[in-house]
C-alpha cells in the first residue's frame, strides 16, 4: 500500500474547539442526563459530543457529575499520546452496548467528521460507515458519520460508497488514527462496514424506543 502523509493530512481535521457550530446543534444540557435523549431524530442520529475534534483531551460524560477529563489510575488527566481527535468523538443516546449481549458496557461510539463542535453539544448526524476494531481482546465498533446539514459537512458524502471511493484518503486516515490513539499493537483492525450495519448497530442496542 502507498504511504499517506498522515501527519499532514491530519492537521486539515485539527480544529480549534470554538470555531462554527456544525448542524445547528441544540444543547445536552436542555435535558437532565443527554444519555436520556432519543437515539434517532427523524432519518438521523443524535450525537452528544464528548470530545471536540482537534483536541488530545480524553473527556468522558458521566451521570451526575458532567462532562470531566478522563484520568489516569495516579490521578493525572489522560491526555492522547497521538495526533488530535480527527473528529467530534461522542455517542448515540438511549444506547448501551449491554456486556451480557457481548458489548462493553458503554453507549454506542460515534465520530462525527467536521469542524469542532463544544462539549455536550447535540447534534443530527448522518452514519457513513462502521469501523470494527479489537480492543484488549473485545469487539470495540465506531460509527463514522457526518453532520446531517450538507452545508455544515466538510466531507460532502452520503454512504460508505462515497467515502471509500470519493474520499479514500479520509477513511485511511480515520483507520490509522483509531489504530494508533492508544499507542501501536493496542486496537487491531477487523473491518470496515456501511452505513446500513451502523443503523442496525443502533437498533440493536437501542434502550428505548425513539
Amino acid at each position: 500500500m502507498r504511504p499517506l502523509p498522515v501527519f499532514i493530512v491530519m492537521l486539515l481535521f485539527a480544529c480549534a474547539p470554538d470555531g462554527p457550530e456544525a448542524a445547528s446543534p441544540a444543547a445536552a444540557s436542555a435535558t437532565a442526563d443527554p444519555y436520556l435523549l432519543p437515539s434517532t431524530d427523524g432519518d438521523a442520529l443524535n450525537v452528544v459530543v464528548e470530545i471536540p475534534a482537534g483536541t488530545n483531551h480524553k473527556i468522558e460524560y458521566h451521570p451526575g457529575a458532567g462532562y470531566l477529563n478522563d484520568t489516569l489510575a495516579d490521578g493525572a488527566t489522560r491526555i492522547v499520546n497521538f495526533l488530535p481527535y480527527p473528529g467530534n468523538y461522542g455517542f448515540v443516546p438511549s444506547t448501551l452496548m449491554d456486556e451480557g449481549r457481548g458489548g462493553d458496557g458503554d453507549p454506542l461510539d460515534v465520530l462525527v467528521i467536521g469542524e469542532a463542535l463544544p462539549t455536550g453539544t447535540t447534534l443530527r448526524a448522518l452514519p457513513i460507515a462502521t469501523l470494527m476494531l479489537r480492543d484488549r481482546g473485545e469487539i470495540d465498533t465506531k460509527i463514522i458519520a457526518v453532520p446531517a446539514d450538507p452545508a455544515a459537512r466538510t466531507l460532502q458524502v452520503e454512504n460508505f460508497l462515497d467515502f471509500s471511493l470519493g474520499n479514500d484518503a479520509a477513511k485511511r486516515i480515520v483507520e490509522t488514527w483509531f489504530l494508533n490513539y492508544k499507542g501501536a499493537g493496542v486496537t487491531e483492525l477487523l473491518r470496515w462496514e456501511d452505513e446500513g450495519y451502523a443503523w442496525r448497530e443502533v437498533r440493536k442496542w437501542q434502550t428505548q424506543g425513539d
